[in-house]
């Protein structure tokens, strides 16, 4: 065991994991005038993952560090309309989305790992190569009276000691850091569903950016583009997502929580998804590489702060992706959590207001999610009338879908007429109390 110095003046901020939520809180912390370093665990980065969405308040976030369309559209398309879309293939429910909603701002559906990229490039170049340190896991924390000191491991075996002002822990789903703030907590919670995974060449369907969720409640796909079309092929790229529910009163089956499978493995759940203007099988047989999830998250806790250390994002929050707010919601953390820093400083006093903040509304997000979240709107189908319908308004009104939706939008943080009307969460220009 040694111990490393840091070599300013001020300690920085400690940063565990160098995902979405990590390197967009360094920017943030470089942004209001703070020195940080992110330790990850990898030793090199993959823009692995598939796609994901980010909802209108983390857009306007992005803007506020600097990305524009330009940046966002080189790794994403805006997202036009959300649909739910029943077994038969008729509309349960639509409507617009991002700046055709009436947002400020847009909707990107986006690849995953091509934000992380853009991100983790933006951080090299604003704070430099020594902000990012690959390789080193966090595997755990000392509070001291006036520091937090990291327990670090490097993947070769050598275990350090760092000193930081703070220490925000990114570090996800099997954070070391929120095991050791929370050791009783309880295990990761599976509640039965499954998911296949993968992206496949194909025509964009309905506004030619559409996010599209078809079946039921227990048993669908969702499916959207997240490139424009090729100009030669007119083919973008399709990031689907097919999931059955299960019994799941033994646990998760198998050890691995993210493998690659075959087509084979479970095409039989969807053979006859054909509507015409949508070949299901066809759309899941096209991917190159699919993976298997297990529809994960885990109990809220009370609290996520524990003295000088913070957890952030996934580690904090781990949510099902029902409501397409993970990625979102771990950008809107680092925003408040930067906002806390201006009115607070770097202290434990910032991280207990962050704490105030977000900790329990987005602990109800988590188990709203759980319910099904948006995609509830199909369980409301299935219990009225098994899921066959011709008219959905004579199922569900649509004063009651849109109410339904409009609850989600409040809980979620995106609601159009509170977003748009939202001083930003750090003005331009604001630096952190020193």
């Amino acid at each position: 065991m040694r111990t490393m110095n840091d070599p300013h003046d001020t300690l920085p901020v400690l940063i565990a994991g160098g995902g979405i939520g990590g390197m967009t809180l360094a920017l943030t912390l470089h942004q209001i005038g703070v020195p940080c370093v992110v330790y990850e665990a990898v030793a090199e980065l993959q823009p692995l993952g598939v796609g994901i969405n980010l909802q209108p308040n983390a857009v306007r976030e992005l803007y506020d560090l600097g990305f524009d369309d330009a940046a966002l559209g080189s790794i994403g398309v805006q997202a036009q309309e959300w649909a739910l879309v029943g077994r038969n293939g008729n509309d349960v429910y639509a409507e617009p989305r991002g700046l055709l909603a009436g947002y400020r701002w847009p909707q990107y559906a986006v690849h995953r790992g091509y934000l992380q990229k853009l991100l983790h490039d933006a951080v090299l170049a604003r704070l430099g190569p020594q902000a990012v340190r690959l390789g080193h896991r966090v595997t755990g924390y000392r509070n001291e009276d006036d520091a937090v000191t990291a327990l670090v491991e490097t993947r070769d075996g050598q275990r350090m000691e760092i000193a930081g002002r703070l220490l925000v822990a990114a570090d996800g789903l099997h954070s070391a850091v929120r095991a050791q703030m929370h050791p009783s907590q309880p295990p990761i919670q599976w509640g039965g569903a499954v998911m296949w995974r993968g992206t496949t060449p194909g025509v964009p369907i309905r506004t030619g950016s559409s996010f599209v969720g078809l079946g039921s409640l227990r048993h669908r796909v969702v499916l959207y583009p997240i490139s424009p079309p090729d100009p030669a092929t007119g083919l973008a790229t399709i990031n689907w997502i097919a999931e059955i529910t299960q019994d799941n009163s033994e646990g998760w089956p198998k050890g691995d929580w993210n493998q690659r499978v075959a087509v084979e493995d479970f095409i039989a759940h969807f053979e006859g998804w054909n509507y015409g203007w949508l070949d299901v099988p066809a759309l899941l047989r096209g991917a190159k590489e699919i993976f298997e999830y297990p529809m994960i998250d885990r109990d809220p806790v009370p609290s996520w702060v524990d003295g000088r250390v913070a957890l952030l994002g996934d580690a904090a929050h781990v949510m099902y992706p029902v409501g397409s707010n993970g990625a979102s919601q771990a950008i809107v953390d680092t925003r408040v959590l930067g906002a806390a820093m201006v009115q607070q400083g770097v202290t434990p006093a910032a991280l207990r207001a962050y704490d105030d903040k977000l900790c329990a509304d987005v602990s109800a997000l988590v188990l709203r999610n759980r319910g099904a979240g948006p995609f509830g709107i199909l369980g409301l189908v299935d219990e009225r009338c098994g899921g066959v319908f011709d008219n959905i308004d004579d199922v569900i009104p649509a004063s009651e879908r849109d109410a339904f939706m409009a609850r989600y939008k409040a809980a979620a943080g995106f609601a159009i007429e509170t977003l748009n009307a939202a001083a930003p969460i750090i003005a331009s220009g604001a630096r952190a109390r020193h």
